[in-house]
């Protein structure tokens, strides 16, 4: 029997869960709360200005949107505590709004039926029970206790699985990273207010140095590292795709090649999560890339045996949304639904 989950937020991530969701045939998508009205909703699940018209017949009507005959409820509440799951009996919910990302706001969403909320940022605030990295640290998930859960960010799962590598290689002494990463909707279009006074400038026009959740939730995915790696995030006018350059001093001695090859035999034992760039590829090349970070060879650096610069690509929102729906098949499976 599917897993029925239902989606808090129906914006950029929400709507790519979904659609990479629907081929999941362990799941089944019964709800989704949104302010916003059915009506434009299913226009925008239709028409996407990044990854272009969805393949499915879509219709709306007052309160729910349908997918290829499929009617899935929509739900309007602000307040988590006051949507109706049970009435569905949805077993999972997708915080997805970025609203609720504090343990205590997504576990309002615990009531009745529903017995995990997956949350789709780095938990802020009070944390989650659990942080993952699909790849990773997910076999650490105990779903006795552990009931809200943060998929981190897009940014951490791309940087975790490079770090991974690097570090059960050749052990990471400390490192800096920077990603170079696409605008979001956490900027302005044209300048106006914001708490981070860089991100309240126009995005589509300048490159925007802010911060980047990944900087404190690798340390919750390598504990062992903490204090010892720092990250910073320098938003560049492109709509998807962003890159991680990270600088990392190791203790180890190594050279570019073997470095690489770490990362190709890597790529072997979880093809899922890091891809291998082939050719010399631009970031609109990446555009619906469903791993978690393609690691590109023909950057890596290195500087004096144990200084090393190395480089990977990810989808921001596809890849992201794709680890969401692994992360909420994998907790099915461990809950045995």
């Amino acid at each position: 029997m599917p897993m029925r989950v239902g989606i808090n937020g129906f914006g950029r991530i929400g709507r790519q869960v979904f659609k990479i969701g629907l081929r999941n045939p362990n799941l089944d998508f019964v709800a989704l709360n949104d302010i916003t009205e059915p009506r434009v909703l299913a226009h925008l699940l239709k028409y996407d200005s990044v990854f272009g018209r969805f393949k499915a017949e879509i219709s709306h009507k007052e309160s729910a949107i349908i997918v290829n005959g499929k009617e899935m409820r929509v739900f309007s509440q602000r307040d988590p505590s006051l949507i109706p799951w049970d009435e569905l009996g949805v077993d999972l919910v997708i915080e997805a709004s970025g609203i609720f990302t504090g343990r205590s706001d997504a576990a309002k969403h615990l009531r009745g039926s529903v017995k995990k909320v997956v949350i789709t940022a780095p938990s802020k605030g009070e944390s989650a029970d659990y942080t993952v990295v699909m790849g990773v640290n997910e076999g650490g998930i105990d779903v006795g206790k552990h009931h809200v859960i943060s998929n981190s960010s897009c940014t951490t799962n791309a940087f975790a699985i490079m770090v991974k590598v690097l570090h059960e290689r050749f052990k990471i002494r400390r490192g800096v990273m920077t990603t170079i990463h696409a605008y979001t909707n956490d900027q302005r279009i044209l300048d106006a207010p914001h708490s981070d006074l860089r991100r309240a400038r126009a995005a589509a026009i300048s490159m925007i140095p802010t911060s980047t959740g990944a900087a404190k939730t690798i340390e919750l995915i390598f504990p062992e590292l903490k204090g010892r790696l720092s990250a910073i995030a320098m938003r560049v006018p492109t709509y998807d795709v962003s890159i991680v350059d990270f600088a990392a001093e190791l203790e180890s001695k190594v050279s570019v090649e073997e470095v690489n090859k770490a990362f190709e035999e890597e790529a072997k034992r979880m093809p899922k999560y890091l891809g291998i760039a082939e050719d010399p590829i631009v970031s609109v090349d990446l555009i619906g890339d469903e791993h978690s970070v393609v690691f590109d060879p023909s950057l890596t650096q290195v500087v004096e045996g144990n200084m090393v610069k190395v480089f990977g690509w990810y989808d921001n929102e596809w890849g992201y949304s794709a680890r969401v729906v692994d992360l909420v098949d994998y907790l099915r499976e461990k809950m045995s639904i």
